[in-house]
């Protein structure tokens, strides 16, 4: 499943999976006990697709962590549980995510991560792949050559 159905709604714990859209918000599944819930478009809805970690040289996609976590430990559940201290759960993304911007990704976003991580993983949602590059092959830099050879 493609992380643009994924959900986290602000002020309720763990992930959502979009069910359907309403006239007045959406309906979504927790990922965590299965009960759906009515989200109104006044709450704080963060779609998972749309969420990027910062690193010191650009905005990586959340998708692209979940990618070196799952890499980093063969598919399974991460290997630092998210309740642990401070000094843990950074050395834990260092090792992810070497180049992350420490002064913009506060603990609580690692913990975050974590936790989404492994609820993705524990309700088999662990495929990160870029779902643009499966679908679309990119045929617009070879035409571009072409036209600058042209000219």
């Amino acid at each position: 499943m493609s992380l643009d159905k994924i959900l986290s709604i602000g002020g309720k714990p763990g992930l959502y999976q979009l069910v359907t859209q309403t006239r007045s918000g959406l309906v979504a599944q927790s990922l965590i006990d299965g009960k759906k819930i009515s989200v109104g478009i006044a709450n704080n809805i963060s779609v998972l697709s749309e969420i990027a970690i910062y690193t010191l040289e650009e905005e990586l996609p959340l998708r692209e962590v979940f990618q070196k976590i799952k890499e980093k430990e063969n598919g399974s559940k991460a290997s630092v549980a998210p309740k642990a201290g401070k000094l843990a759960l950074e050395e834990y993304f260092f090792d992810v995510l070497p180049n992350y911007d420490e002064d913009r990704v506060y603990p609580s976003d690692i913990k975050k991560v974590i936790q989404w991580y492994n609820l993705l993983v524990e309700h088999k949602m662990a495929d990160f792949s870029d779902p643009e590059s499966d679908t679309e092959p990119d045929e617009e830099t070879p035409g571009e050559e072409a036209e600058t050879a042209a000219n």
